[in-house]
């Protein structure tokens, strides 16, 4: 009797640990873990299309994650895509800085990609980004190649 309490004690511990060994990867995928007390500030980027981008999308420059995104809104007068990113503060861009949206793996998640230009002036906080690349949408595409090749 004593033995299978021991064994059915070991193999709780065994499923328990598993199950936090899954939640830790679940986190780690999901960018949910890379929470930070480092201080930051705000940048806000002009976009047509924002695509599939989320919040807590990362935000890197040549291939470097300096900041997530925080909001993604849409400016009513303009009907743009406002979206708001948190930029570490130990990372400084110049003010003619361009953001373009890009698709990471084959999942299909996306991403801010900042390219900086060549001002010694720096952004400054809640400053916006002027040059910017919208997210190219796969069903667009197709579809003017589809209308193109009817064309034709």
């Amino acid at each position: 009797m004593q033995n299978t309490k021991t064994q059915e004690t070991l193999v709780g511990l065994f499923v328990a640990c598993g199950i936090a060994a899954l939640f830790f990867m679940a986190m780690q995928i999901s960018n949910l873990s890379a929470f930070s007390n480092h201080s930051s500030y705000k940048i806000l980027a002009h976009f047509d299309n924002s695509g599939g981008l989320k919040v807590k999308s990362p935000v890197s420059v040549a291939g470097v994650r300096i900041g997530r995104v925080s909001n993604i809104s849409i400016d009513t007068t303009t009907y743009e895509s406002v979206v708001e990113m948190q930029i570490d503060s130990k990372y400084s861009l110049p003010d003619d800085t361009s953001a373009s949206i890009f698709t990471a793996g084959l999942l299909g998640e996306q991403y801010i990609s900042l390219e900086p230009g060549g001002s010694e002036t720096p952004l400054p906080a809640n400053g916006v980004i002027d040059i910017t690349q919208s997210a190219i949408v796969l069903e667009q595409v197709i579809g003017q190649f589809l209308f193109d090749k009817a064309a034709e």
